[in-house]
This record gives structure tokens, C-alpha cells and sequence, in this order.
């Protein structure tokens, strides 16, 4: 699994421009899912996503995760996050999940996040998407479970 990370103060994702899932300060997740991930990666990333600390404390220092501060998180789907620009002009996608099993690792993920007690809004999976965010900071991360977290 792939996930982009970014502390937003706040972000929305729209479908046909109706507003599907909103958060206020928080985090906006844009989650890849390759062929290979399973639902251990599933659990291993929501872990590490509601327990990294990239919110700041009283001293301005990012020392609070996203369950001490409460804020909401916005999961999106973005396969594209997998895409292989490293021959030709067009990205393969080979390395992507197929839609089946990706959507069930998004849930999974998604419900594993909840599970621990944070405010999850999302995406529409498989939908063209717009998804608007004020980045907090900025602050954008990359985490890859194919590089052990």
C-alpha cells in the first residue's frame, strides 16, 4: 500500500460536484493499493497512520498523532499512486490492484482506522474525483508498505 499523507486545516472530495466526504483539521490520505498488499498491510498502515505524529504539541513541535488531537482524516482512493513512469511517456499500472480486491483493501483499511477511534470520511472508490484541501504547514508524507514500517 501507498498513502499520501498531508495535515490539512481542512479538505473535501466531490462527485460530479456534489461533496461526498469532508474533514476540518485533520489529515487528507490518498490510499494506492498494489497487487501484492493484504489485509496485514491494511492493519500494519492504518497503525502507523493514527499513531504517527505529525500534529503539533503546545511547543509548536510535531509531537501529537491525529488520535490526541481528534481530527477527522479523508481517505481517497488513488490507484494512480502505483503508476510506473520509468519507461516511455505513459505510466504502467501494472503494479496496481485490480478493482475487486483493492476496494476490499480500502475498506479494510478504512474500517481499521475507524476501529480505532478516528472520524474517517471518503472518497467515492473508482469515481472522477475533485478533491480540494488546504495543506496545514505544509505537511505532505509518503509511506510505502513495501519499506517496513
Amino acid at each position: 500500500m501507498r498513502a499520501v499523507i498531508q495535515r490539512v486545516k481542512r479538505a473535501e472530495v466531490r462527485v460530479h460536484g456534489c461533496a461526498v466526504g469532508a474533514v476540518g483539521a485533520g489529515m487528507l490520505l490518498l490510499l494506492g493499493i498494489g497487487k501484492e498488499d493484504n489485509l496485514e498491510a491494511a492493519e500494519s498502515l492504518a497503525d502507523k497512520v493514527v499513531n504517527l505524529r505529525i500534529f503539533d504539541d503546545q511547543e509548536g513541535r510535531m509531537n501529537r498523532s491525529i488520535s490526541e488531537t481528534k481530527g477527522g482524516l479523508l481517505c481517497v482512493s488513488q490507484f494512480t499512486l502505483y503508476g510506473d513512469c520509468r519507461k516511455g511517456r505513459r505510466p504502467s499500472y501494472d503494479r496496481a490492484a485490480r478493482p475487486d480486491m483493492a476496494s476490499r483493501l480500502y475498506e479494510a483499511f478504512v474500517g481499521s482506522v475507524r476501529a480505532r477511534g478516528i472520524t474517517v470520511e471518503t472518497g467515492q472508490f473508482q469515481a472522477m474525483m475533485e478533491v480540494e484541501l488546504v495543506n496545514d504547514g505544509p505537511v505532505t508524507l509518503l509511506l510505502d508498505s513495501e519499506r517496513v514500517f
